[in-house]
């Protein structure tokens, strides 16, 4: 009796030790994400942005992304890919008017995303 008590306590921590982590883990990929998107979001507005700066970002969405759909559903990591896939190709074409709305919308998947995995109780219920 004493020995399942026990080990249930154990998968308990161990459970809330991994849903600790996921929420830290993925609040820290998407942060860095977040900076990267808003440098390019200014260079946009600026209007000295390059092909290449959207490509860096869109390497390095790839890089988080992998790491990212253990934990994070893939519809999610579906529309960042989309905003930001087209907000590179309006950058391609000189269309920054239309970049800046979709990068817009990247930059408010990326803060709004991780909210959706914390340790809340409206989360939770």
């Amino acid at each position: 009796m004493v020995r399942s008590v026990w080990i249930t306590a154990a998968a308990l921590a161990l459970c809330v030790a991994l849903f600790v982590f996921t929420d830290f883990y993925i609040k820290k990929q998407l942060d860095e994400f977040n900076i990267a998107v808003t440098a390019l979001y200014e260079k946009t507005e600026e209007g000295n942005v390059t092909t290449a700066d959207g490509e860096a970002v869109r390497i390095m969405w790839r890089n988080k992304k992998s790491r990212l759909q253990a934990f994070v559903p893939h519809n999610d990591i579906s529309y960042i890919d989309y905003w930001l896939n087209e907000a590179c190709s309006f950058i391609k074409t000189g269309k920054y008017d239309l970049a800046l709305g979709n990068l817009e919308v990247v930059k408010e998947i990326a803060i709004n995303l991780p909210a959706g995995y914390a340790i809340k109780i409206e989360n939770i219920f």
